[in-house]
């Protein structure tokens, strides 16, 4: 198996550009992420996926995706069908609490069929966030709800079926981003709620799914844990809250590296990520000026995050033998039973 950097990159279009290649095969990013300006068809997907693989040199490379459902799924008609948003599941299940852990399995299960009939293989789900009254709504309706133990045995239903289908899982945005007063997509949420709060409120989900084979960080300064680098860069938030007090042994990526959140040139971003403890950065848009830089100070993967690694796509394409009509067909019914 050839050596992967500790990079997932995205790409610009719907099909790979010469310059994507030579740079992908040069690099060799250990994975993969796709958006809504990647999808065309579903020919064209497959070929686009296929492609990203051959570059990369491994038939197991994870491919990644944002296909949560509600107004985080980049998957739409008549590739995939429109699901619910995480606080919908979350209804069911304070109506009925198996009828809710068994909608969030059947949308994850599904999510599993879709993906991978266009080889995308990997989920950033299950969204772990708790939000507080008055957050940011970056989070809002994506979250199962406001209450940790619902978050928390919703997120493992929704996880099971990923794992299910054989699609790797996500969890998000490790330690927690649903105090977050502002979109690290744009700005750098600054939560100071005491450790005691955070470990009532925001923790427990992320403790309760450790085992989860990926984690995703939160770009949010936590002033009880770091006064002042986000989780993604706190070798504090890393070490001693995620791998430390939460028991997260799984591969840690971070969230978008280009997003406004982080500050300083692509290079600092990259070498904080990767000193901080995260295993993997994540770049997203796609624009080959940051690629290089990224992958210019990324390093191949080794030792521990290694070993993360290669545990994370070992159950990647196994498969329950579910079929997929009966899945389709029982998610409608209880659909319309709870609704």
């Amino acid at each position: 198996m050839s050596e992967s950097k500790a990079i997932i990159l995205g790409a610009s279009g719907t099909t790979l550009t010469p310059d994507e290649i030579a740079f992908y095969r040069d690099e060799r990013p250990w994975g993969f992420i796709v958006f809504a300006r990647n999808i065309e068809s579903a020919g064209q997907l497959r070929d686009l996926t296929a492609a990203m693989r051959d570059c990369a040199g491994r038939a197991d490379a994870p491919v990644f995706i944002d296909q949560e459902g509600g107004r985080v799924q980049r998957l739409r008609p008549p590739l995939a069908p429109n699901y619910p948003p995480g606080s919908a599941l979350g209804a069911f299940y304070r109506h009925d609490a198996q009828a809710g852990l068994r909608a969030a399995w059947l949308v994850s299960r599904l999510h599993a069929f879709d993906l991978l009939r266009y080889g995308v293989n990997a989920d950033c789900l299950p969204v772990l966030d708790v939000p507080v009254e008055g957050a940011h709504d970056v989070i809002g309706d994506r979250a199962y709800g406001k209450e940790p133990g619902i978050v928390a045995a919703m997120g493992r239903a929704a996880m099971d079926g990923l794992i299910a289908g054989g699609v790797l899982p996500v969890i998000k945005h490790i330690p927690g981003h649903g105090r977050a007063f502002a979109d690290s997509h744009h700005h750098l949420p600054v939560v100071e709620a005491s450790l005691d709060e955070l470990r009532a409120h925001d923790f427990p989900p992320f403790r309760a799914l450790a085992d989860a084979p990926m984690a995703m960080t939160a770009h949010v300064v936590y002033t009880a844990i770091d006064t002042e680098r986000p989780a993604t860069t706190s070798p504090k938030a890393v070490a001693d809250i995620i791998r430390g007090e939460l028991g997260f042994d799984g591969l840690l990526m971070s969230d978008d590296v280009s997003m406004k959140a982080l500050s300083g040139d692509f290079a600092g971003r990259t070498q904080a990520i990767l000193a901080a403890g995260c295993d993997v950065v994540l770049h997203c848009n796609g624009l080959m000026e940051e690629m290089r830089t990224v992958a210019g100070v990324a390093p191949v993967l080794s030792d521990e995050a290694l070993r993360r690694a290669d545990r994370a796509v070992a159950g990647l394409g196994a498969d329950d033998g579910a079929s997929e009509d009966e899945t389709r067909a029982e998610f409608a019914a209880l659909f319309e039973a709870v609704a």
